[in-house]
């Protein structure tokens, strides 16, 4: 049985995957959720979850060389490498990663622009010292709304309205990018890389409130599939893909206006539509990735089901209580504290129907409320 680590900050669903088609599953991840535990033979964890005690801030916390430096006493160990969320795979031997190999002109968004800028429609995007000059280029485009956005980051974690940001505030690390209005929608790739197919597109679910959600940009899920979905849509995300000569699993991030359609940002690994693709499609995308690497991309049929995914944060400091059900996922070990803003439990539901999926989701999230209190201390 081949040996195979999943690098990230939350690899549980990778995990999980890799396991049922028969790998023995090593695993560095920072949230280590019980449901992790399930899957993953070996498993070592940034995040001590104690009870009674906080998780912390992600954001604050997070450090991608702490994965790497779980990482060591596997590598040796292992076969095949897989980078999930928040990590690159420059960090490893890349005779052991299966996937893309380097991605840091991917994951640096300035760059990402630049490379994309003459061939695709893109949001116009600068890079900025100061509030000054950031005050300058917005006031020069009287047509244009913008947003402040990290260079370097995932989940819509750091954006903000540019009316929103203090002229105090400090933006090194930060870009300038064009606020373009429309759908935010999320197409999965499966990539050769000389050939691309897309074989899903997704409807995003982005700054819910509802959902405890603090960052107005901030991840909280998906619909799948887009209601809208075209050709259109499909052949952009490849020919982006394919442009970038990526390989494996990959996400494109765009924003469908009408007859627009925006590049916004690129995922060149696993993406939060993983388990949601699983679910309506029926394949195993750990399988289909190794696939697209050895150069096939799997047939797929058009889904005739619905997916949503529900990322649910606490809305106060919260104490978590029993949160094992069907279609919960991403779950804490019994009486820790979530803080205020941070991830509590994740929701994947599918149904025949649109309104079926979204009426059964929204009753797990209320149900995951109901399964936590508030804590003061």
């Amino acid at each position: 049985m081949e040996k195979i680590l999943v690098v990230g900050a939350n690899t549980r669903p990778v995990a999980c995957s890799a396991k049922k088609i028969g790998y023995e599953v090593y695993a560095t991840d920072y949230f280590c959720t019980d449901d992790l535990k399930k899957c993953s033979e070996t498993l070592k964890c940034v995040l001590s979850q104690k009870p009674y005690e906080s998780c912390g801030k992600f954001a604050d916390n997070f450090d991608a060389t702490q994965l790497e430096d779980l990482s060591r006493e596997f590598i040796d160990k292992i076969d095949l490498i897989l980078c999930s969320s928040g990590i690159s795979p420059e960090r490893f031997p890349k005779s052991k990663i299966i996937g893309n190999k380097e991605t840091q002109d991917v994951d640096n968004k300035y760059k990402l622009y630049k490379k994309l800028k003459n061939k695709f429609n893109v949001p116009e995007t600068f890079l900025i010292s100061d509030f000054k000059e950031a005050s300058e280029i917005v006031y020069s485009f009287n047509d244009k709304k913008f947003i402040i956005k990290p260079i370097f980051g995932s989940g819509g974690i750091g954006i903000k309205k540019f009316e929103d940001i203090s002229p105090q505030s400090r933006l090194d690390g930060m870009m300038l990018q064009e606020l373009v209005e429309g759908k935010n929608i999320s197409s999965s790739v499966l990539s050769t890389g000389t050939e691309a197919k897309t074989i899903i597109t997704s409807s995003q679910i982005i700054g819910e409130r509802e959902f405890g959600q603090l960052e107005p940009f901030g991840y909280c899920g998906n619909i799948v599939p887009y209601f809208n979905d075209d050709n259109k849509i499909r052949k952009t995300a490849e020919e982006v893909i394919e442009d970038l000569s990526l390989i494996g699993s990959n996400g494109v991030d765009m924003v469908h206006d009408g007859d627009d359609i925006y590049v916004v940002e690129v995922n060149p690994r696993f993406q939060g539509t993983f388990e949601c693709a699983e679910m309506i499609l029926g394949i195993n995308m750990v399988d289909a990735h190794l696939k697209a690497c050895e150069g096939i991309l799997i047939e797929t049929e058009a889904p005739e089901k619905f997916g949503v995914k529900m990322i649910v944060f606490a809305k106060e400091r919260s104490i978590v209580g029993d949160l094992n059900a069907e279609g919960v996922y991403d779950i804490p070990q019994k009486n820790v504290i979530i803080e205020r803003g941070e991830p509590v439990a994740t929701v994947i539901i599918s149904n025949n129907t649109l309104e079926n999926v979204l009426n059964s989701a929204k009753k797990n999230v209320e149900n995951v409320y109901k399964s936590i209190k508030t804590f003061t201390r």
